[in-house]
């Protein structure tokens, strides 16, 4: 049969074969629930991470425990023998915040680049990629608690208690920096898809970020007090990370105001917020989070749709 014989059944073939709909961006609602019902995925990744991390070490998940053991008995040497700074037990006070923003920079540093090491798995199988960004957050919620392990271990040898009046703030500050950290990294594992400068970039701004975070320094003394006296204290809080650290310091350090070791100054550390202001501030950054966390998975709705040309 020639060419121009078979064009007629070629085109009634063509008008009975079904149509292929490419269907529109999924709504939020769909994502969400797309993302609960593969949740022992998101487990099994989180699994796999670790375990590949401790691939063919004989001590394996052990050595999260001693890392974070040994660098606090470091920071308890160095500064209660060698750069005493007159606070006492600073190494609580640090450590407190060393906790929290662990999770957060190690967090971002993994699941920044996440979809683009990745690409061969994003290209062959179907499934929510959000969950390798998610994966690596859950990764290290794993190694934050066990640094808080250490942390309460150290807390029962030298016999400081936390305050366990504050120690409900604990759930509500963690998810806060859950979402916090599971916010930035679902949206900065999409753009690093397109601009893959933008990992590299983040490790400078987290550097950076890390000493606008009263961490190895204390709010009140090094920060607040100048803010103060110009009227800009709450500027400092359009830093997210501040607050979770404020809380998890408050909560393990517990004074606010202490004797300096040195001289006998009274030292100012913490504000000395109640613990209904804390909830109060806590439960309104929770609820920001909770809209970063949509609107991050709404943005990255729109930025998947070009990941297998890109990569």
């Amino acid at each position: 049969m020639s060419d121009a014989a078979e064009a007629p059944a070629r085109r009634r073939l063509a008008d009975d074969a079904p149509v292929r709909v490419v269907s529109a961006r999924a709504p939020l609602r769909t994502r969400l629930t797309t993302l609960w019902s593969r949740r022992e995925l998101l487990l099994g990744l989180i699994g796999s991470d670790i375990r590949i991390k401790y691939k063919n070490s004989a001590l394996g998940i052990v050595w999260s425990m001693l890392s974070p053991a040994s660098m606090l008995a470091m920071y308890y040497l160095v500064f209660s023998i060698f750069l005493k700074n007159g606070i006492p037990n600073f190494v609580v006070y640090l450590f407190s915040g060393l906790v929290v923003w662990n999770m957060f920079q190690i967090s971002l540093n993994t699941a920044t680049g996440v979809i683009v090491d990745r690409a061969g798995l994003v290209k062959k199988v179907s499934f929510p990629r959000e969950i390798l960004a998610l994966a690596n957050v859950g990764a290290s919620v794993v190694y934050f608690v066990i640094q808080l392990c250490v942390l309460l271990i150290f807390l029962a040898i030298i016999g400081h208690a936390p305050d366990w009046g504050f120690l409900w703030l604990l759930p509500i500050s963690f998810l806060t920096l859950y979402l916090l950290t599971a916010s930035l990294a679902v949206v900065m594992s999409a753009v690093t898809v397109y601009l893959r400068d933008v990992k590299h970039l983040m490790e400078v701004v987290l550097q950076f970020w890390f000493w606008l975070t009263p961490v190895v320094y204390s709010y009140e003394n090094s920060i607040a007090a100048p803010l103060h006296r110009h009227g800009l204290s709450n500027i400092y809080f359009l830093n997210p990370v501040t607050l979770i650290v404020l809380t998890f310091q408050r909560i393990f350090y517990v004074s606010t105001v202490v004797h300096s070791t040195t001289t006998g100054a009274l030292i100012k550390i913490l504000p000395t917020w109640s613990f209904e202001k804390f909830l109060a501030l806590n439960s309104a950054l929770l609820g920001i989070t909770v809209v970063m966390f949509l609107a991050a998975e709404s943005l990255f709705g729109r930025l998947e749709g070009n990941f297998e040309s890109e990569l």
